[in-house]
């Protein structure tokens, strides 16, 4: 028997060439047929088609052939997709990627660096310095020596910031805000710290009274205050420079900023001042598979002091043998708690150098100003209520009168017929419909079928 064809080396793309033309027509024939921003008739009816496309185990004993299994599952899946490409699916933080940055990340599949040794990714891993030192300059800009890692996302950013933090203090005490992303309390369980402390957000940002009034009840532990940029149900932003001048006051407690969602409005002159304060902290999250569209993964952990990382160094002598760190060798295991790690970072410098700065801050301020314009329509919808104008692209509402068990039912009879894919919030005690606008190229005619939509579901 042959053996199946590689995708790297010099005749990797002529092998990928033609595979390719098979992915990207079942991509097309699979959104084609499900006509929507995802398909119809809920888990038990998408569950029972993937099946009858299977017809037998997914291990067969004996293989179709790629062509086949490529065309089969590719179009499958696209056609059981919530695609977030629709502009009608827009529950969660969950981008559309960009189509150069997709191009890319198939580039750093084809070649498979491994970022944990620099003999099995040299170019990557000079490529990710560069880019991580960008943009943590980015969230820094007035550091001497900031520093940022790539991450797989906000909880893996979190965890790693508790951990610094922790390995500066010891048994370090967190004070989140109620709001706060859950990724805070599981981290805290894993690494063996103290239950994170919750100040009451009852406009759905950290009260700052009850922040000072914590901040002094801890007096005298190490203290590191959890902000947010960009709450996950409303997008909300914690008053950072008020946190960060509490931060001080208190025996300069450590700020840590989740910007996971709102890190990237860092890229828009426009709205840049809504983070002011952000580069106070000692570390940020930042997510660029939301607000920057990127296939994820796409996260980073920025450190104002590119220091604080010295205490993830770890050797293995099999990847960074002192020798080979003396001679030379860049040493990476200190980049990530992981040890294989694909080169995320490609599709993020392609992304950076394509569109610039100004490029991505364009497509920030489309997606804001749609969450406007959303919440224009909404409060000129007799009955629908705003929960609140938007303070990035999330805009919850609600259909005026109803109760949480009605709202929550036109959301999920919206799922099931495929019509659209909108979240849900708590906030005010009552339960909001969510949209999350992160598509640049919805209009102002796919914002109006969202509310056309919603009023037909209050008259079912």
């Amino acid at each position: 028997m042959r053996a199946a064809p590689l995708a790297g080396g010099a005749p990797g793309p002529d092998h990928l060439r033609p595979l390719l033309d098979t992915v990207l027509d079942a991509l097309r024939s699979g959104a084609e047929e499900r006509g929507g921003p995802l398909p119809a008739g809920g888990p038990h009816a998408v569950a029972h088609q993937l099946r009858e496309t299977l017809e037998g185990p997914a291990l067969p004993d004996t293989g179709t052939g790629q062509d086949e299994a490529l065309r089969t599952l590719v179009h499958a899946l696209a056609a059981g997709a919530a695609d977030p490409a629709h502009p009608l699916c827009a529950a969660h933080l969950h981008t559309p990627p960009l189509a150069l940055a997709a191009a890319a990340d198939l580039a750093a599949s084809a070649l498979n660096p491994s970022l944990d040794s620099w003999d099995q990714a040299p170019a990557a891993s000079a490529l990710e310095a560069l880019v991580s030192a960008a943009l943590a300059a980015e969230v820094f800009p007035a550091a001497p020596a900031p520093d940022a890692l790539v991450t797989t996302g906000g909880t893996e950013s979190n965890q790693l910031a508790l951990l610094l933090a922790r390995e500066r203090h010891g048994s370090v005490q967190t004070v989140v805000g109620a709001d706060a992303h859950h990724s805070f309390h599981r981290a805290a369980w894993l690494l063996g710290l103290p239950e994170p402390v919750v100040v009451p957000a009852p406009s759905g940002t950290i009260d700052l009274v009850a922040l000072d009034e914590a901040l002094t009840d801890l007096a005298g532990r190490p203290l590191l205050v959890a902000a947010t940029a960009g709450t996950t149900d409303a997008g909300l932003i914690d008053p950072l420079p008020e946190i960060a001048e509490l931060c001080a006051a208190h025996g300069g407690a450590d700020l840590h900023v989740d910007a996971a969602y709102g890190g990237p409005v860092l890229f828009s002159d426009t709205h840049r001042p809504l983070l002011a304060g952000i580069d106070r902290a000692r570390t940020v999250t930042v997510d660029l598979h939301k607000l920057g569209w990127q296939p994820a993964a796409a996260g980073l952990l920025a450190v104002r002091d590119g220091a604080d990382l010295a205490v993830l160094g770890h050797t293995a002598d099999y990847l960074n043998a002192d020798d080979d760190t003396e001679a030379g060798l860049p040493d990476l295991l200190g980049r990530s708690l992981r040890t294989t790690r694909r080169p995320d970072v490609l599709k993020t410098a392609v992304t950076l150098r394509a569109l610039g700065r100004t490029g991505l801050g364009a497509l920030v301020d489309v997606c804001m100003d749609r969450a406007q314009q959303l919440a224009d329509l909404v409060e000129k919808a007799p009955g629908l209520e705003l929960y609140a104008r938007p303070v990035l692209t999330t805009v919850l509402f609600r259909p005026h009168d109803a109760d949480d068990t009605t709202v929550a039912g036109i959301r999920r009879t919206l799922l099931a017929e495929g019509r659209a894919v909108l979240g849900r919030a708590g906030a005010d005690g009552r339960l909001w419909l969510k949209a999350t606008l992160l598509n640049p190229h919805a209009t102002p005619d796919d914002l109006a079928q969202i509310i056309t939509l919603v009023e037909g579901g209050i008259d079912r």
